[in-house]
């Protein structure tokens, strides 16, 4: 039975030419799920903690939506969902995106983690000190230079505790890609324990691969609090 196992455990890890190992696929989800979702959460924050309601109306709604509905249900309205509908048929373009399951799977995981990514950027900007915004008028900054300088910088360092755990939950979360027929690590592992019905060890190597994942995004986010938040630290007098 060891044998068999030998058989199958390099498909956890090893990408053999146009295959992909299930590890290259659950990193491949993940960072273009946080790379992506980063890119559209920093100008979607700006709108929410704008006064304005027909700018931050409707970013509220989507991260409401977003973040009110499980993301296995998102993914299957983007997998089965949305290319059950006449329109996507009747254009190629969206008929072949919306027939390929890696393609559904990154714009359920990019619109679901964009949307927890909006609110907490959103918080950060809202907690941004008075007096960085005061000083930053004083020295007579337009409001582009304001967010661009003082605002953001300041934000999305304040909000680097809060968006690692969110990045570690995104991770998790890419395990609902095996439901899509995407061969992510938990995909290997069902066809691992239906070839060879070792479940312990399939699952196993599961766990400490998602494990071995998360230590090193946790020890990579301390090494860039300890850098971006020193100034938070307390002084010795």
């Amino acid at each position: 039975m060891i044998g068999l196992f030998g058989q199958y455990w390099q498909n956890y890890l090893y990408t053999d030419g146009f295959r992909f190992s299930g590890l290259a696929i659950t990193l491949w989800l993940l960072v273009i799920s946080v790379v992506l979702g980063f890119l559209l959460a920093v100008p979607l924050a700006i709108a929410r903690v704008s006064s304005k309601r027909w700018v931050s109306g409707p970013v509220w709604l989507y991260t409401y939506v977003f973040r009110g509905t499980p993301l296995y249900v998102q993914l299957l309205m983007c997998y089965t969902g949305i290319y059950s509908l006449q329109v996507v048929h009747d254009h190629a373009m969206l008929d072949a995106f919306f027939r390929n399951a890696m393609n559904c799977t990154l714009l359920a995981f990019v619109l679901n983690e964009c949307a927890y990514a909006t609110e907490i950027f959103a918080g950060a900007i809202k907690s941004t000190a008075s007096g960085e915004i005061e000083a930053g008028v004083a020295y007579g900054m337009s409001r582009f230079k304001l967010y661009t300088r003082i605002i953001l910088p300041s934000a999305l360092r304040r909000s680097l505790p809060s968006y690692s755990n969110e990045v570690i939950l995104m991770l998790h979360a890419t395990t609902l890609a095996f439901t899509a027929t995407v061969p992510d690590i938990l995909k290997v592992t069902r066809d691992v324990n239906s070839a060879t019905y070792m479940s312990f060890q399939a699952y196993g190597l599961a766990a400490v691969l998602y494990a071995a994942i998360v230590f090193m995004f946790i020890w990579a986010f301390r090494k860039l609090e300890v850098r971006w938040l020193a100034y938070l630290a307390p002084r010795g007098k």
